[in-house]
């Protein structure tokens, strides 16, 4: 294969792994500020044609193509194509009605600047081969008028890199989100390994009981059958705890690493962690002890995590507190700063892992400013105790 084949492979496969790009799974239908931009546009070029500009070239034919075109902004998230294909086909009835009648292009509206948002969410929504289509057809659209005889040079290249700017910024945009999708995914998927290789340690330990009480009760079946019904008992109150233990994280795979045990009382610790920062204050509830070590790691490992993100991002504060409660049958963690809160949007990917912890062991967390000011973190969970 030559150098010139090689390179054209390349492309080929560029452009085919181009076309089959899905469309972002982040698009969302449209809001009420949504229909509230559309009718304030919609109001304002009625202004525009009306009392505006009344010497426009086929004013009510571009205002009449311009308000049947507008509402499909509304779909442009969801439904690019719908959008590219009605601008298409409305925006070329008024230049080929005003070809026919005067023989050039009817004016623009100035409030048409918003088609711009075409350009912008094909390469922002659709898919991979939609954008290369969509594009297509817009700039298809476009030139219509860049290139009717009359128009300035200057505005052909202003209007075709205006244009240009509006793709390559949809095009920047869904990059930053597939990326940060991206970085989700493998924190999520960090957050699940780390806690698999929590379970491992405690099925580890099961299994080694359950394995010692088997052979006890072996040792002794034949002389001492009252023993070997104990090791029996022992043998089904462990396979029950470990059976408990796996159900918790049944999607987990890999567990290959080893890592340290972080039993509940390892909270104390936070209090004592050396270097900059707020103080902390941490308050363990008495009756804790009977969790289990998937949960008591939970709880240690969400603590951990939201100290350490307010030491890093509390601006301000000077206190940190850490409390654990047993509330019926689930446990309650929160931890609260008093540092300023709006430099904070809770979007981080430390909060990302500590929620996803959380609901693989069926609880839930919330992290946001608290009501009397500074950062909370609030952690609901199964408290599950041994059996």
């Amino acid at each position: 294969m030559t150098t010139t084949d090689h390179y054209g492979f390349r492309m080929l496969t560029q452009v085919r792994s181009l076309a089959r790009l899905p469309a972002p799974p982040d698009a969302r239908p449209a809001t009420v500020w949504d229909y509230a931009f559309v009718a304030a546009v919609a109001v304002m070029a009625v202004v525009e044609a009306t009392l505006l500009r009344p010497g426009l070239e086929q004013r009510w034919l571009s205002l009449a193509a311009f308000l049947v075109w507008l509402p499909t902004l509304l779909v442009r998230r969801t439904r690019p194509v719908v959008t590219v294909t009605v601008f298409a086909v409305v925006m070329f009835v008024p230049v080929v009605v005003a070809f026919e009648s005067s023989g050039r292009p009817p004016d623009d509206l100035h409030t048409g600047v918003v088609a711009l948002l075409i350009p912008y969410s094909i390469a922002r929504w659709e898919t991979g081969f939609g954008v290369v289509r969509g594009l297509f057809l817009f700039l298809l659209v476009a030139s219509s008028s860049l290139l009717w005889e009359g128009t300035p040079t200057e505005d052909r290249i202003g209007g075709s890199a205006v244009i240009a700017a509006a793709a390559a910024i949809g095009l920047a945009v869904r990059t930053r989100s597939m990326l940060h999708t991206r970085q989700l995914d493998v924190v999520r998927q960090q957050e699940r390994e780390r806690l698999a290789r929590d379970l491992h340690d405690t099925v580890a330990h099961h299994l080694t009981a359950i394995a010692i009480s088997a052979q006890a009760g072996l040792a002794v079946a034949d002389t001492r059958p009252e023993a070997a019904r104990d090791a029996l008992r022992r043998i089904d109150e462990e396979a029950t705890r470990t059976l408990a233990e796996t159900r918790k994280v049944v999607r987990m795979l890999r567990t290959d690493d080893e890592v340290a045990e972080r039993p509940l009382d390892d909270l104390a610790g936070l209090a004592s962690q050396a270097g900059a920062g707020p103080r902390v204050e941490v308050d363990v509830a008495e009756g804790l002890g009977d969790l289990s070590p998937t949960v008591a790691a939970a709880v240690q490992r969400i603590a951990q995590e939201a100290v350490a993100n307010s030491r890093r991002h509390a601006d301000g504060a000077t206190t940190v507190q850490v409390r654990v409660r047993r509330q019926h049958d689930d446990v309650e963690l929160e931890i609260t700063d008093d540092g300023r809160p709006a430099a904070r949007t809770g979007q981080g990917f430390g909060i990302v892992g500590m929620t996803e912890r959380a609901v693989l062991l069926g609880g839930n967390l919330e992290a946001g400013p608290a009501p009397g000011g500074g950062w909370r973190v609030a952690a609901t969970l199964p408290a599950e105790e041994r059996r």
